[in-house]
Order: structure tokens, then C-alpha cells, then sequence
């Protein structure tokens, strides 16, 4: 099934069809697959070299990245569709309550049309009061059914629809919803992992030059930033969003510390600077 409510919001940029939620689960499960198989061969490196250790690092950053990039992407996709279902559930209340108005004035519209017809004419205050009457039910009802009329339109709705179709799409939302919530779980535990991971892999490299580290490091991030990125495009199946993409890898360098990091190495080449004037000033970043 595919509404027109689901079909509106995929005109905003939300997935709300169940088809294409399953179709993006699925990709994103075979990512996670692949992501996990990945962390678990970097999780048995043994620390040798500062280059072995830098890579081991970076491409954990990397996964971490990615991690972070889908959580946000998970967590818009519900948002949208939360504001969404806080919309059109009261709407559909608001329909429900408009049939049933309707339905009601439309039966009292045609017991007084019948007690009229049915009434001697010489009555005539009584015709005169069911008249009026009448008319009153008559312009109740078509203000109702402007009312419905307008609130369809707004919705995307045509005319004919009914409250089924309504409590269908409402219902698709809710599924989506569900589905989005247990991607987000999944993916919040893999990025638990993910970052324990990095944690033991970077207590391992202890002993070693943390500046040379350091650096060795910043050398190979861009590659393996631009490694993530092909790997969330080709899930996706576009290209990730710039903003989103920039508030991941700022929430990579808070959840791996990576300003101090950053402070201490820098901290660390002046001290040497100090004590040793001949060796060079650079620091790479």
C-alpha cells in the first residue's frame, strides 16, 4: 500500500513508504554486516609500528564516522515522521468528528423534512419554525462539508476518500516509526562496540611517540574520511549530506577526544621545541 500520505511525505524528503523503509533497512543491515566484520579484524591487530597502529586507528575512526553519519540519518527520518504523525493523527480525529457531525444533522435534516411535508397546512407557525429549521441544517451542513472538503485538500486527500485510507497511511508512519527505532538500537550498539574497540586499540600505542602518532595519523584521515563516505553513498544510494556529514565528524571529535588530543600534541612538539631548538617547528595537523 501506498497512500497519499506517504507519497506527500516523500515529496519532503521523508521515507515513509514501507517498501522503501524495508529496501533502506536492508541496505543498511548489509553495511552494518560488513562494518562489524571490519571492526572485528582491527580489534585482533597487534601493535607494532606507529604506522600499523595509525592506520588501525583511523580506519575505526572511520567506522565510527559512519556510525554516527546513520544514527543522524535514523534520527531525522524519525523526527520527520514523528512530527508528521503529530499532525495528522488529531486531523484525523478532526475528520472523524466532522463525519460524524455530518451524519448526524444530515438524519435530523430529514426527519424535519419529512415532519414538514408530512405537516396539514394550516400550521402554520410549526411550518414556518421547521422551515427555519431547515435551513439552518442545510447551512450546517455545507459549512461541515467545506470544512472536510478544505481539510482533504490540506492532506492531499481526494474527496472521496475515507477514514480507512486515512487510519492506513497513519498506520504506515507508525510501522516506519517502529522500524526506524530498532536501527537506531542496533546501530547505537555497534557504535558502543565501535568505540571500546578504539579505546584498546589506542591504549596499545601507549608506549609509542604520541606526537609521531599523531601525525602519522592526520596523514591518513582524509583517505579514509573519503573511504566512508563512498561507503554511506553507495548505501544510500546518493551522496551524503554536506551538514550531516560535518555535525558526524564533529561528533566523531567529541566522542573520541580529539581537541585534547590535538591540545597535547601540540603542547607536547613545543615543550620539545623548547629543550631542542634545532628540530623543526612544523606541526602537522
Amino acid at each position: 500500500h501506498e497512500g497519499v500520505t506517504a507519497r506527500a511525505l516523500e515529496r519532503k524528503g521523508i521515507i515513509a513508504d514501507r517498501c522503501e523503509i524495508n529496501r533502506q533497512i536492508r541496505a543498511d543491515n548489509a553495511l552494518l554486516r560488513e562494518l562489524k566484520a571490519e571492526i572485528k579484524k582491527l580489534a585482533a591487530l597487534v601493535a607494532r609500528t606507529v604506522p600499523a597502529i595509525a592506520e588501525g586507528l583511523e580506519k575505526l575512526r572511520s567506522r565510527v564516522l559512519i556510525f554516527c553519519y546513520q544514527l543522524s540519518h535514523i534520527r531525522n527520518g524519525k523526527s520527520h515522521i514523528q512530527k508528521s504523525l503529530a499532525v495528522w493523527k488529531p486531523e484525523l480525529e478532526r475528520y472523524t468528528g466532522l463525519v460524524q457531525q455530518i451524519k448526524e444533522k444530515s438524519k435530523e435534516r430529514k426527519t424535519v423534512v419529512a415532519e414538514k411535508k408530512a405537516l396539514p397546512i394550516y400550521h402554520v407557525k410549526r411550518h414556518k419554525a421547521l422551515a427555519v429549521r431547515i435551513a439552518e441544517l442545510t447551512e450546517d451542513l455545507e459549512e461541515l462539508r467545506s470544512e472536510k472538503a478544505l481539510l482533504f485538500q490540506k492532506l492531499e486527500y481526494a474527496e472521496d476518500a475515507g477514514a480507512e485510507e486515512f487510519r492506513k497511511d497513519i498506520a504506515t508512519m507508525e510501522a516506519g516509526l517502529k522500524k526506524l527505532e530498532a536501527q537506531e538500537q542496533r546501530y547505537s550498539a555497534e557504535l558502543d562496540k565501535a568505540l571500546a574497540e578504539y579505546a584498546e586499540l589506542k591504549a596499545q600505542a601507549s608506549d609509542f611517540d604520541s606526537v609521531e602518532l599523531y601525525q602519522a595519523r592526520q596523514v591518513l584521515r582524509p583517505a579514509q574520511e573519503k573511504a566512508a563516505e563512498r561507503q554511506l553513498e553507495e548505501t544510500l544510494q546518493k551522496k551524503p549530506s554536506l551538514i550531516m556529514l560535518l555535525s558526524a565528524k564533529q561528533e566523531v571529535s567529541r566522542l573520541l577526544g580529539e581537541d585534547t588530543e590535538e591540545r597535547q600534541a601540540r603542547q607536547m612538539v613545543i615543550r620539545r621545541q623548547r629543550s631542542d631548538p634545532q628540530k623543526p617547528k612544523h606541526f602537522q595537523r
